[in-house]
């Protein structure tokens, strides 16, 4: 989202060879770069076109660059300690400003797609609402202390979410077995539509128990319950 996009990470994610598609605030106030002039090239957009591609900061450090990225691609180096140490680092620093000439030609070519293309918008906002479905699940469990770390202890508090996580991919996992179930009782009917796969969510908690007592009997370990379709 808005908070964790720059342009050195719009950088690193093209030389992955992965597509960087975040959901920006303020779309309208973005500068959009070119390699040639504005005036001459881009006459009916050149309000918005305002910035000018470095392409020799590119070229000079281009090697650096891709040194950098191999060094986190086979895990010699997280991104996160990469990125901090890139976003501490001077303008001046020619690696860094490499990087980031480069991601301003991918945030570029991103920006006049997303205005463009009603379906990538669509996409981008598909893939946003799993992210706040998957955040509204973890608040729902994380009820206790109001959702609060209140351990004073970074161990502790790394416990407490790695407990979280364990829960949410528990009940993920479960509601996985059981739309699968379901799915194969539709198919048998014959009466499932397989596009409205694309639709389906396994992170939907209204079925279950947070709070009360939990019975566990072993006798019945491993079977599911009847389907109500």
């Amino acid at each position: 989202d808005t908070a964790g996009y720059t342009d050195q990470i719009f950088g690193l994610f093209h030389l992955f060879g992965i597509r960087f598609a975040p959901r920006i605030r303020d779309l309208s106030e973005c500068v959009l770069f070119s390699f040639n002039n504005t005036e001459e090239f881009y006459k009916t957009i050149k309000d918005i076109v305002k910035g000018r591609i470095n392409v020799k900061s590119i070229t000079d450090d281009y090697e650096s660059v891709l040194k950098l990225a191999h060094s986190i691609f086979i895990g010699k180096v997280s991104a996160s300690l990469i990125l901090e140490k890139l976003g501490s680092y001077s303008r001046k620093n020619s690696m860094a400003k490499a990087l980031r000439e480069m991601g301003k030609i991918e945030k570029t070519i991103f920006i006049l797609e997303y205005i463009s293309d009603k379906n990538f918008r669509r996409r981008i906002q598909r893939g946003l609402n799993k992210g706040e479905a998957m955040n509204a699940l973890a608040r729902a469990i994380f009820f206790g202390k109001f959702g609060e770390f209140r351990r004073r202890a970074l161990q502790e508090q790394l416990q407490s979410a790695s407990a979280l996580n364990i829960i949410i991919n528990a009940i993920t996992i479960w509601n996985c077995v059981y739309l699968n179930k379901a799915v194969d009782h539709l198919k048998q009917n014959g009466g499932f539509d397989e596009s409205l796969l694309n639709n389906i969510s396994p992170l939907g908690w209204k079925h279950i128990n947070f709070l009360g007592e939990y019975k566990f009997d072993l006798n019945q370990n491993g079977h599911l319950k009847e389907l109500n379709l």
